[in-house]
């Protein structure tokens, strides 16, 4: 009875290799940008300046001869830079292209809210020369007072003539 599983129980996770968490895709993107963003700085220039004299002075004549790894003309040293430079291009590269796309997203959001701030303007200015027109046949106090005042003198004048006739 206790090989058989029990409903009321979680069952237990079994671990295998495809179960693992899909990776990041834009881990590798975050490390570009962050090299690259390394490889323009002055603290790199001096390390990577440092290592290079120091990889000469070892390795001229006048240094410890039975230590030497590179001679003279410095074959291994050139494959080195070379091979760091066959890195930091493409992820430079990489860096740069992320950065335009999120610059790309940045200016379709800028034109989206320009377009909707053109958008209000232009109803605003409409809804100003509505209320602008509007507001002409409105009648005004003064108008109203005007209209009052006529009346009742032509009330007066009314009230006049039917005294007269009585």
């Amino acid at each position: 009875m206790a090989d058989r599983a029990r409903l009321d129980q979680p069952r237990s996770v079994r671990r295998s290799f495809r179960s693992r968490r899909e990776p990041d895709p834009e881990r590798f993107g975050r490390f570009a940008e962050s090299t690259a963003r390394f490889l323009g700085t002055a603290t790199f220039i001096a390390w990577m300046t440092v290592f290079v004299v120091v990889w000469i002075g070892w390795n001229m004549p006048y240094g410890p001869d039975r230590h030497r790894w590179d001679d003279y003309p410095f074959i291994f040293l050139t494959l080195i830079l070379s091979l760091q430079a066959s890195y930091a291009a493409p992820l430079i590269l990489l860096a740069q292209n992320r950065q335009e796309a999120r610059d790309r997203v940045t200016q379709e959001q800028d034109r989206d809210a320009t377009a909707q701030a053109n958008a209000d303007m232009e109803f605003l200015a409409r809804e100003v020369a509505s209320l602008r027109l509007g507001l002409g046949e409105v009648a005004t106090r003064d108008f109203i007072r005007g209209e009052l005042r006529g009346l009742m003198a032509d009330l007066d004048e009314r009230d006049a003539e039917d005294e007269s006739k009585d």
